[in-house]
C-alpha cells in the first residue's frame, strides 16, 4: 500500500546512509521503522533492514531507497521524518515525530 508523501518521509541524508549500508550488507535498500512498547517514555523506535515490502506496509521512497512502516506502527509515526545525523555524540537515524507529546534525552523513545 503506498501512502501519501505526508505520512512518512525519508530525508536524502538518511536515504544515502541506508543505501551505503545496504550495499555493504548485500541487502535491498529498504529501511523498516517500527514502534515497540517500552523505552524510557513508553514507546521506542526500532530500525532494521527489510528484505521486502509487506502487504500492510506504508512506503516512502527517496532517491530509490524505501522507508517502510507497518500499519500498526504507522498510527504512532504518521507525519514523521526519518533523518540521519552525525554529531560529536555519534551518528544515528533520528525520527522527527510530530505526534510525540514528549520524548527522552536519548531520542529513541517517546510518549503520545
Amino acid at each position: 500500500m503506498a501512502t501519501s508523501a505526508s505520512d512518512i518521509t525519508l530525508t536524502p541524508s538518511a536515504a544515502a546512509r541506508v543505501a551505503a549500508i545496504a550495499v555493504k550488507q548485500g541487502k535491498p535498500a529498504i529501511l523498516r521503522l517500527s514502534v515497540d512498547g517500552g523505552g524510557c517514555s513508553g514507546f521506542q523506535y526500532k530500525f532494521g533492514f527489510a528484505d521486502a515490502v509487506d502487504a500492510d506496509d506504508s512506503v516512502a521512497e527517496t532517491d530509490g531507497v524505501r522507508l517502510v512502516v507497518d500499519s500498526i506502527s504507522l498510527d504512532l509515526v504518521r507525519g514523521c521524518a526519518v533523518d540521519y545525523v552525525e554529531s560529536l555524540g555519534g551518528a544515528a537515524f533520528k525520527v522527527e515525530n510530530p505526534n510525540a507529546a514528549s520524548g527522552c534525552g536519548c531520542g529513541s523513545s517517546f510518549a503520545v
